[in-house]
């Protein structure tokens, strides 16, 4: 997307990428664009798209991932300064939008215990029916030409226990930071 985030009157270059970045390039000069700011989630970035959204006056960025989760970059403060032994009041406004929030929460684990119960009842009566539920995975096998390597990119909409990678060849697994997996190896048996 392109949109004014830094509000100096220029359209800057908002790019989300499928490895999670989000960066915000700046056109200062008429060369090349130059990297002002980046951010990295987790996932995949699906879409992404600057405006006015949660309040008048502060720009953001919002972004959608590969597993549906909506994450906002905003230019409004999270800070703010107060004198010495100023106590910091909240205005009604955010103390109703506080309580209004932690009602929903509140109904949401309602809600979520009372489908967990639903689902035990279920599934011990004599007709359960047992099923493996249906996802999508988006996958990515890239080469990398600075160190000849591949990169293995697994994404799904559910957590990711196992990961079972079989070769006929010897191959290296190497780390990369954002791997969280944990890697064990076991010897081939050829037959």
């Amino acid at each position: 997307d392109s949109f004014d985030i830094l509000g100096d009157g220029v359209k800057e270059l908002l790019v989300g990428r499928d490895d999670g970045m989000i960066e915000i390039y700046t056109f200062e000069s008429a060369d090349e664009p130059v990297l002002r700011h980046d951010y990295a989630l987790s996932e995949s970035v699906a879409s992404i798209q600057g405006g006015c959204v949660g309040k008048d006056g502060y720009d953001e960025i919002l972004a959608a991932t590969y597993s549906g989760w909506l994450t906002g970059l905003t230019t409004e403060p999270v800070h703010r300064e107060g004198g010495s032994g100023e106590e910091l009041k909240l205005s009604q406004e955010m103390q109703n939008k506080i309580s209004s929030l932690r009602n929903e929460l509140e109904h949401l684990q309602m809600k979520v215990l009372q489908e967990r119960e639903k689902y035990q009842q279920s599934s011990q009566s004599s007709t359960a029916v047992s099923s493996v539920p249906a996802f999508s995975v988006n996958e990515k096998f890239t080469l990398n030409k600075d160190d000849a390597s591949y990169s293995l990119i697994l994404e799904v909409q559910t957590a990711i226990d196992n990961v079972l990678v079989q070769s006929d060849v010897p191959i290296d697994l190497l780390d990369v930071d954002k791997n969280s997996a944990v890697v064990s190896f076991s010897s081939c048996d050829s037959e």
